[in-house]
């Protein structure tokens, strides 16, 4: 087994990897391309920063947001522990001021004892055990490899938007 792990990306997903990596013992090289190499979408150099919105949905447990976050709050989930902290009203949804999650979030990471933050473009999969979180926001180059490796021409990827369904396109019959 090994005792070092490699996460890139250092948004939601891969600081809460190279987190949950690091407080079970292993150590982390978490890349993140920013500042070095900026996306169209960031606007700062912290980790998560978010660049959508600032709600991570209901806090009602009944809610599959709100489920979620009661399931991760029990794995001592780093983001959602920020998330309260940085909160904002927002009636019965969790919503955060950006610039507070963010900051409370490059604190924990870069502070971590176990993760040394690597501000470096990625630009292929690297070898050893490894977590590849760069989401819609990956750069050409690792894009590129990620083709190569897995033999496709094109990836696909998902954001967290919610689908819009008007009445008229559900067949009622």
């Amino acid at each position: 087994m090994t005792d070092r792990v490699t996460v890139v990306g250092g948004g939601l997903a891969g600081t809460e990897a190279a987190w949950q990596l690091a407080e079970r013992g292993y150590g982390v090289d978490l890349y993140e391309m920013r500042p070095r190499q900026t996306t169209g979408a960031h606007v700062s150099d912290r980790l998560a920063e978010l660049v959508c919105s600032n709600s991570l949905g209901s806090k009602l447990s009944d809610r599959a947001s709100g489920l979620l976050q009661t399931e991760i709050r029990m794995l001592r989930s780093l983001l959602l522990d920020c998330a309260e902290k940085a909160a904002v009203p927002a009636g019965g949804a969790l919503a955060v001021d950006r610039e507070v999650f963010a900051q409370l979030v490059t604190e924990a990471i870069t502070t971590h004892p176990h993760i040394h933050v690597i501000r470096e473009e990625m630009t292929s999969i690297p070898s050893g055990p490894a977590v590849i979180a760069t989401g819609p926001l990956t750069s050409s180059a690792l894009a590129s490899d990620i083709a190569r490796i897995t033999g496709q021409d094109y990836l696909y990827f998902y954001d967290a938007i919610a689908p819009i369904v008007t009445a008229d396109s559900i067949d009622m019959s």
